[in-house]
């Protein structure tokens, strides 16, 4: 094992910013120096594999070469990792598999409808196998440079990255990110309404008790992401943030997240899920900002909707952890965070012994908290309501380590920069007793940090101003 400590800074991204423009550079944040929930921040680039799956093909590139397989993603990737295997480590990630999950590749889970158009145009997944990681422990406040050496150019490399985190920070020469147009959404207060009716209409049939109705944001824009992302970390910090930078055949593709919520958790045995339901925005008075969050912690609807989903995670985790472990050890939970307050509720369990992380993953993909209940009926009426596919939104971004651990968020409050285009989606739960005012108006207050960086980089966000319910 190599092992190099190097200069600890409070500031993340300065350290990020040296591999920013590598292949598949990956930056697993947890929002310091300003988010007051995050301890450890991942970074790492040049994976030495990669996996990117469409449709029902996955490209595999290594050492050899590419090839392709239409096997089951979530194994190809468990294959992958499997000659690699490492025991338990002191780190969260000494090295493994980073990237994300989108919604879509729930595809090769469930059997669903084909209703709604690919908007999106990126693969369901993309995963690299990186052999070295550089892993910031805020609470020790130290840094280190580690890898277990699983590819033999690791070594010779070892130098030259020891040095390349060692030296000063360099002033960036990056394109500067813009957008160029006015904010757009694939689903006006019209066509929401017609949408929101019709999923109350199948809750009165029977057909659902909650499902979560979503609209998609997109602008024109250009220049490098990188920007973007420094700015969207200072407008709204959260504790599962991620950057990458990605690219398939000629095309760069970007991601930008400031997600709130964990998806799944494996430590050693120990499973973890944290569900997100329950929403009331941020107030500038601070008399209003408390009254919001005890209106959010206080109400029979949302505690109501958050248990729904509570129920339905414990369901999923109960597929891969040991009968009788699962347990909902803190329901209700107030967090809050720059431009929302949440419920927050934590569900955990023991992995069952013949099952690992990945196992898990599969089990539970994607997640409830992000469908409805029951979920594939939920993500039936989803296909037949949203006008695009989801692409990443409300998949899942994360690692899965060499020695078995994972740590995944939802992909909520999270933008995809590609074909010069940046979208991002926002959306909510719908159950029997929502009023079409307020499940609309959430939306955006979901998306509000979103709709401050646009605007940040230039781009008209009257869209907010013209829709009813809304307000500035």
């Amino acid at each position: 094992m190599l092992k190099h400590e190097i200069p600890y800074q409070s500031d993340s991204a300065k350290l990020f910013a040296k591999i920013a423009d590598c292949p598949w550079a990956v930056f697993l944040d947890s929002g310091q120096p300003t988010s007051q929930f995050g301890r450890y921040d991942i970074m790492s680039a040049n994976p030495f594999a990669h996996l990117v799956t469409n449709g029902e093909s996955t490209v595999i590139t290594d050492a050899c070469g590419e090839r392709i397989s239409t096997s089951d993603p979530f194994e190809l990737l468990k294959s992958m990792l499997l000659p690699h295997a490492i025991s338990q480590t002191a780190l969260p990630f000494e090295g493994g598999a980073i990237g994300y999950f989108s919604y879509d590749l729930a595809r090769r889970v469930e059997r669903l409808p084909v209703m709604a158009l690919d908007a999106e145009n990126i693969p369901q997944m993309m995963v690299g196998i990186y052999d070295w990681a550089l892993v910031v422990d805020h609470q020790l406040k130290r840094s280190y440079l580690i890898s277990h050496c699983k590819h033999r150019q690791t070594e010779q490399d070892w130098p030259s990255l020891c040095a390349l985190f060692d030296a000063p920070q360099q002033d960036s020469q990056k394109s500067q990110f813009k957008v160029n147009s006015a904010l757009q959404s694939n689903m006006d207060y019209a066509k929401y309404s017609v949408a929101f009716d019709t999923v109350k209409q199948y809750i009165h049939d029977g057909d659902c008790y909650q499902v979560n109705l979503a609209q998609r944001f997109s602008a024109q824009a250009e220049g490098d992401a990188w920007s973007a992302y420094l700015a969207l970390r200072e407008i709204s910090p959260a504790p599962f943030m991620s950057y990458m930078n990605l690219g398939v055949a000629q095309s760069s593709l970007q991601v930008l997240s400031a997600s709130p919520e964990r998806f799944l958790q494996v430590y050693g045995k120990h499973v973890e899920t944290r569900p997100i339901k329950g929403t009331r925005p941020r107030a500038d008075n601070a008399d209003e900002d408390v009254a919001n969050a005890l209106a959010l912690q206080n109400s029979p609807k949302d505690r109501a909707e958050n248990l729904m989903i509570v129920d339905l995670l414990r369901n999923d985790i109960s597929k891969a952890c040991e009968t009788g472990t699962v347990r909902a050890d803190n329901l209700f939970a107030l967090e809050s965070f720059a431009n929302v307050h949440h419920l927050v509720s934590t569900v955990t369990g023991k992995l069952a012994k013949d099952k690992t992380a990945i196992d898990l993953l599969r089990a539970c993909f994607p997640g409830g908290s992000i469908t409805g209940a029951p979920k594939l009926r939920s993500m039936e009426i989803i296909e037949e309501l949203e006008p695009n596919r989801r692409g990443l939104y409300c998949g899942a971004i994360g690692y899965i380590g060499f020695d078995g651990n994972m740590d995944t968020n939802i992909a909520i409050r999270t933008a995809v920069y590609s074909d010069d285009e940046i979208r991002f989606y926002a959306g909510g739960g719908i159950v029997a007793d929502s009023e079409l005012s307020k499940e609309y108006r959430e939306t955006f207050d979901k998306a509000s940090s979103m709709f401050a960086l646009i605007a940040l980089f230039g781009g008209d966000v009257t869209l907010k101003a013209s829709n009813p319910d809304v307000g500035d």
